[in-house]
C-alpha cells in the first residue's frame, strides 16, 4: 500500500514515467493507480484524443505498441491504458522491444491483475529501468483491520477495532468490496466520527451482535447460551449468514488453536506472528486453549470437515440450516 502511494505522490510531483506496469493478486490497487493517472495526467479537455483505453482481451502487443508510438494531439502527453492485460500472458515478453524506447510523449499503463511477472524474464528488468513496475499483493486478513483504520484516517473518519474487525469478518479481504462499504459510511456519516459496530449495523447491515465474529468468540468462551441465540438468528437470516462462510470461519479458528497448542512459546507477540493473526485476538485464542485442550481440538476439526460436506449435500438429506447449525453446536461444545 505505502508503494502505491508513492507513485501516486511522484505523479502529483510530476515525475511520470513512460510505463506503469502493475501486477499481483489484489485489482484493488492496480484500479487505483490507473484510475488516477487515467483522471489526473490530462486536463479534461485533452482526454478525448490523447487518452485510449484498451482490454488484453481484444488487442495483440502490436496493437499496443502501436498506439503507445502515436504523438498527442494539443498536448504534451498521450495515455494508454491496457486493461485485463493478463489474457496477453502467452506473449506479454514481445513488449520488451517498445520498453527498451519507449515513446517519452506517451504514458503506457499495463493492467496485469491476478499474475505475476517473472522477475528473470527480460521485461521485468527493463520496465523496471524505463518505468515503473508495481507488484499489487493481496493483504493477509490481520493487516486488513489496519488498511481500513488508514483509509477511513485518510478521510477524517476514525474507527474502533471491534468495528474494523466486524467489517473484516463479514467482508473477507477484498478491498473493493470493502472499499465500497466504507463509501456507503463515509456518505451516512459526518467526518470526525469515531465509527463503531452500531454505525456498521446501522448503515451497513452487518448485526453488531449477531455475526461470526459474536459466535467465534462465544464458542471460544463456552458461552453456550450465547453462542445459541447467535446459531438461532443465524437460522432465521440465513442469507445473510450462510452456513459454509460460518463453518469456513470456524475452521480457521480451531485450526490456529491448534497450532497454538502446539507453541512452545506463548508469549503475544509470538503467538501473533507465528499464526498470522491480529494481536487483538490473542487473548481469545489464550482463552479457548484453556476451555479446549489439542485432543478436543483435533476432533471438533474432524466434526466440522464432517458438517462442510454435510453442508454440501454429501452424506445427509433434507437438512436445511438451521438443522446444521444446531447439530455444528452440538458437535462443537
Amino acid at each position: 500500500m505505502d508503494e502505491a502511494i508513492q507513485i501516486v505522490n511522484a505523479i502529483k510531483k510530476g515525475q511520470i514515467s513512460p510505463i506503469y506496469f502493475l501486477f499481483g493478486e489484489e485489482p484493488y490497487f492496480i484500479d487505483k493507480i490507473s484510475d488516477y493517472i487515467g483522471n489526473k495526467i490530462l486536463a479534461e479537455e485533452e482526454r478525448d484524443f490523447n487518452q485510449t483505453i484498451l482490454y488484453g482481451r481484444d488487442v495483440s502487443i502490436d496493437d499496443i505498441i502501436g498506439n503507445a508510438k502515436r504523438y498527442p494531439m494539443m498536448a504534451e502527453r498521450q495515455v494508454v491504458i491496457v486493461k485485463e492485460a493478463q489474457h496477453l500472458s502467452r506473449t506479454i515478453e514481445q513488449l520488451c522491444s517498445y520498453a527498451e524506447n519507449p515513446q517519452q510523449t506517451t504514458v503506457l499503463v499495463i493492467c496485469y491483475k491476478y499474475k505475476k511477472l517473472d522477475k528473470r524474464k527480460k521485461l521485468y528488468k527493463i520496465v523496471k529501468k524505463s518505468g515503473v513496475i508495481f507488484e499489487s499483493k493481496k493483504l493477509y486478513e490481520n493487516k486488513v483491520a489496519d488498511w481500513i483504520r488508514k483509509n477511513l484516517l485518510s478521510n477524517g473518519f476514525t474507527i474502533t477495532h471491534k468495528a474494523a474487525v466486524l467489517l473484516v469478518e463479514y467482508l473477507g479481504t477484498d478491498l473493493s468490496k470493502i472499499s465500497k462499504e466504507l463509501d456507503k459510511l463515509k456518505l451516512a456519516l459526518p467526518p470526525q466520527t469515531d465509527i463503531s459496530p452500531q454505525h456498521i449495523e446501522e448503515h451497513i447491515g452487518i448485526s453488531k451482535d449477531y455475526n461470526n465474529f459474536e459466535l467465534k468468540k462465544a464458542i471460544g468462551e463456552r458461552d453456550i447460551v450465547k453462542a445459541a441465540k447467535i446459531i438461532t438468528y443465524f437460522a432465521h437470516n440465513p442469507k445473510d449468514n450462510p452456513f459454509v462462510l460460518t463453518v469456513t470461519l470456524l475452521n480457521s479458528f480451531f485450526t490456529q488453536l491448534l497450532q497454538y497448542h502446539g507453541l512452545s512459546d506463548h508469549s503475544p507477540k509470538n503467538v501473533a506472528s507465528t499464526l498470522g493473526i491480529n494481536p487483538y485476538f490473542v487473548s481469545e485464542i489464550q482463552t479457548a486453549a484453556r476451555n479446549y485442550p489439542m485432543k478436543k481440538v483435533s476432533a471438533i476439526i474432524s466434526n466440522l470437515r464432517e458438517m462442510d460436506l454435510k453442508g454440501k449435500g454429501v452424506g445427509t438429506t433434507n437438512m436445511n440450516d438451521a438443522d446444521l447449525l444446531k447439530e455444528l453446536l452440538y458437535k462443537i461444545v
